[in-house]
């Protein structure tokens, strides 16, 4: 059974209570490995060498930022195979999901490697006579990050290369579930050649962690991809401390289907953008709001096409529904089906569970008093809704307490980008599904979905401070 250690100050180090915990892979509840858990101590540690090493790396050149980010880009491409065996075993990813994922972040290692050179100030007009004003970037010293379980290395390794690009340190706690993906990502900046202590990953339960991350002054910003009600709870205690903080939170993200789409073209987006990884994505379009012409052939159509989905081994290459991270999650998509059908809607396909396998499930005529409509269900459940016409779509889509995702399927361009501007979501997509990222895009939500935006230079100006400074060229005439 393989033992991983914490990584901190460039060394692969023990819990100093000796403290390690089971692994296991969700697909079959086998143990896999076992993973050293930080404690206080540890933590400390961490954030110390994270402290000692920002002033060096804030100083290094842009090229030498660079240099270390393309290198472990050309790391990870030998590594692909082997990220995507983590990612397949202990996030319980399928095969298809794991080799994109792993061969994404090649690309957004290079992309934050761009970004090295493009952390620019400006100059300004002044007021006063003789003065030269300009702005300028500086970095913020010790960042903080704790990454979820979906797309653990994506999230957490754009976290971290995007905060490196800018001269920050990096303090990395990978979630509980995907321990050993975040460890992964020192591996491969190890490999790189980054200095000691500017990376940190640590392993760390919950109760151990409590605020630390936020209380601590010597770290500047909480960077955090996760549950609504824990980013609530982060962003109430960094208002406290005045720290900085992204969050990207929880979503129910609706899909738009209009009369004069494409309805074979439109049930493979919607397929796509709920299914992909068991539903566990927080942009999943779990919500299809489907014009009322077309309502009754789209939802005969997508119980069509999942009924031939594949369930099962997510090592199989033909497999789309693997596991859940954590059968208990099957109760929560149990109770959903249930209130859902209770009040009327039709359950079209699934609504069953075998271990922590959840058969892909669609229900069609949801409405807003029902839960599925509300909640998020983190799993292969997708409610159709009836919409009266676009307006009406467009309220139902609006109906929600989150904003992150949404797609939108119509041949109308006027309407497309009507309605794409009035959608209450930080990213629209027209004729896609909700499900869409790329390395240098602002990626993030309003509403319950949270505030700040990943992604090329927007982290650049999320993870940077912005300094005014002024040279005055001559002597300034003072009144007194």
């Amino acid at each position: 059974m393989k033992e991983y250690k914490l990584f901190i100050d460039g060394e692969w180090v023990g819990s100093s209570t000796e403290t390690i915990l089971d692994d296991l892979n969700p697909a079959t509840s086998e143990v896999w490995g076992r993973v050293h858990q930080a404690s206080a101590a540890d933590l400390e540690r961490a954030i110390a060498a994270a402290y000692r090493a920002r002033e060096s790396w804030g100083n290094t050149l842009a090229n030498e930022r660079e240099a270390i980010l393309l290198r472990a880009a050309d790391a990870l491409q030998k590594r692909i195979p082997d990220v995507a065996a983590v990612l397949i075993d202990e996030a319980g990813s399928t095969y298809g999901k794991a080799m994109f994922e792993a061969s994404f972040v090649v690309n957004l290692l290079r992309s934050a490697a761009g970004e090295c050179r493009r952390i620019t100030g400006e100059t300004m007009p002044s007021d006063s006579p003789g003065v030269f004003s300009m702005s300028v970037r500086r970095p913020l010293g010790v960042i903080a990050g704790i990454a979820p379980f979906n797309f653990p290395f994506l999230l957490a390794t754009k976290k971290v290369a995007l905060a490196l690009a800018a001269g920050n340190t990096f303090i990395l706690k990978p979630a509980s579930y995907t321990p050993v993906t975040g460890l992964k990502i020192a591996e491969i900046f190890e490999a790189a050649g980054l200095p000691k202590g500017v990376l940190n990953v640590v392993p760390v339960q919950g109760s151990v962690l409590g605020n630390t991350f936020v209380a601590d002054p010597r770290v500047r910003m909480i960077t955090f991809t996760g549950s609504t009600e824990v980013g609530r709870e982060l962003s109430a205690e960094a208002g406290r401390h005045f720290k900085r903080i992204t969050l990207e939170l929880g979503g129910k993200s609706p899909m738009i289907v209009l009369k004069d789409a494409d309805v074979d073209y439109a049930v493979n987006a919607a397929a796509f953008g709920i299914f992909l990884h068991q539903g566990q994505v927080c942009m999943a379009n779990s919500r299809l709001i489907v014009e009322a012409p077309i309502f009754d052939v789209f939802c005969d159509k997508l119980a069509t096409k999942i009924a031939g989905f594949k369930v099962g081994d997510p090592r199989d290459p033909q497999t789309v529904i693997g596991p859940l991270i954590d059968r208990k999650q099957c109760a929560v998509l149990d109770r959903h089906v249930a209130d859902a059908v209770a009040k009327g809607a039709k359950l079209l396909h699934g609504g069953k569970s075998d271990g922590a396998f959840y058969q892909p499930t669609i229900l069609a005529g949801v409405t807003p008093d029902m839960v599925v409509f509300r909640e998020e269900s983190f799993g292969p459940a997708v409610s159709v809704i009836r919409a009266a016409d676009s307006e009406d779509a467009l309220r139902l889509a609006n109906d929600s307490c989150y904003g992150l995702s949404s797609g939108l399927i119509t041949n109308d361009l006027q309407k497309a980008f009507d309605l794409s501007l009035r959608l209450e979501a930080g990213m629209v997509h027209i004729n896609d599904s909700s499900i869409m990222d790329e390395p240098h895009v602002p990626f993030g939500g309003v509403k319950d979905s949270g505030f700040g935006r990943e992604g090329g230079h927007h982290s650049m100006d999320e993870m940077t401070e912005l300094k005014w400074i002024t040279v005055q060229m001559g002597q300034r005439q003072f009144p007194f």
